[in-house]
């Protein structure tokens, strides 16, 4: 018979921490980027609030004009770009060269501004966001003109542009309500300060 003493470690199975994978780490980027992805089109606004045709009207006069666009174009900003987006996206079917360049820089978009958690380091230095966004505005439109679809990109631009506008005149306002960054963000509260 043995005996085991009481100082004697009881040992069990070890356990590691575990280890970063490959496949785990592309997971949970891929995880990070459906979040970020998410909360960035969780300011969209529901379609069928978008696309309410009770809520079209003329409007009264110039400044009704001028105040729903504000309103409107504040409240369905990322529903905008979306449209915005589809528009510039169908007149680029013609051009498959230009059409492969525009998804291109919609990766780079996503990588280098939407979905990155941490600030971009180049040559030991933090680049800011508005660099990184003025750099990739100007990428985008300088390789979609190289590709030969100018007037295509410059006539889908202006009727999305139009579009927008349009849109933007002819729905009322009075039914949507902006929390007070959403008012401060499209300039909504700069004339009510003495109100």
């Amino acid at each position: 018979m043995t005996s085991s003493s009481p100082y004697t470690p009881i040992t069990t199975s070890s356990t590691t921490p575990p280890t970063s994978t490959p496949l785990s780490a592309n997971l949970d980027f891929i995880s990070r980027a459906k979040h970020r992805l998410y909360g960035t089109f969780s300011s969209r606004r529901p379609w069928s609030q978008f696309f309410d045709y009770h809520s079209i009207s003329f409007p009264h006069n110039l400044s009704d004009a001028v105040s729903r666009l504000k309103t409107n174009f504040s409240y369905f900003r990322m529903n905008f770009t979306m449209i915005v987006l589809l528009i510039l996206f169908v007149s680029l079917l013609w051009h498959p060269i230009s059409l492969i360049v525009f998804l291109v820089m919609m990766v780079a978009w996503l990588f280098l501004f939407f979905l990155r958690e941490e600030p971009l380091i180049l040559f030991g230095r933090s680049i800011d966001d508005r660099i990184i966004l003025a750099v990739l505005s100007v990428m985008t439109v300088g390789f979609l003109l190289l590709t030969g679809a100018t007037w295509n990109i410059l006539i889908a631009l202006a009727v999305g542009v139009v579009v927008v506008f349009i849109y933007s005149v002819f729905r009322r306002s009075d039914d949507l309500f902006l929390d007070e960054e959403e008012a401060a963000a499209g300039g909504l509260l700069a004339g009510r300060t003495g109100i």
